[in-house]
């Protein structure tokens, strides 16, 4: 059954890139590539990707700079609104509107494999009020931002799945349960 995944790292105090939307901060922290939440073998059971616009053109301003290809063999789908420039020989489609119907295009082509929801908050923010964002892996750095873009920026109830460490960074997977449940709260009046 395919799966829809917000995969991605995040500061303590919760932000996902600084206010220049910068990932210096990411780049410095030490972890173990064989270690929880291992990219390679996240990757391998992803048969679908999804990023909104700002993810995307931090990616392809990296892979320009650094002279590296396009790092996804499956179909990526960037959800914005603006007229953004493709990358040869990458299987890209653009994309706006609702994500109930993208979701379905990425489910259609992942081809039972899971949907990762590279980035960034908002848009995970998106699938998940919609019901189809299903679990949240984050990598939390020992390091604080104080601003910038939030890792996720809508009320939603979690249910911690797994925990572990990995040198730096605490490893968290959670289920997304949905929006918070009313908790204590008496007869309207």
């Amino acid at each position: 059954m395919t799966r829809t995944v917000f995969y991605t790292a995040t500061t303590l105090d919760g932000y996902l890139a600084d206010e220049q939307d910068s990932l210096e901060w990411l780049f410095v922290q030490d972890s173990d590539p064989e270690g929880p939440h291992r990219y390679d073998e996240f990757i391998a059971g992803i048969g679908a990707v999804v990023m909104g616009r700002t993810t995307y053109e931090w990616v392809r301003a990296h892979l320009h700079a650094s002279g590296e290809d396009w790092p996804y063999d499956m179909p990526t789908w960037v959800v914005s609104h603006a007229d953004l420039p493709g990358i040869t020989g990458a299987d890209i489609r653009f994309t706006q509107g609702e994500v109930a119907p993208i979701h379905a295009a990425l489910t259609d082509a992942a081809g039972g494999k899971d949907i990762w929801v590279v980035g960034g908050g908002d848009l995970a923010a998106q699938f998940a009020e919609a019901g189809l964002l299903d679990q949240l892996m984050v990598s939390i750095a020992p390091v604080t931002l104080g601003a910038g873009r939030p890792l996720f920026p809508r009320r939603f109830d979690l249910k911690l799945q797994d925990a572990a460490r990995n040198r730096a960074f605490i490893c968290a997977t959670y289920d997304v349960v949905g929006p918070p449940t009313a908790r204590g709260a008496g007869p309207a009046s």
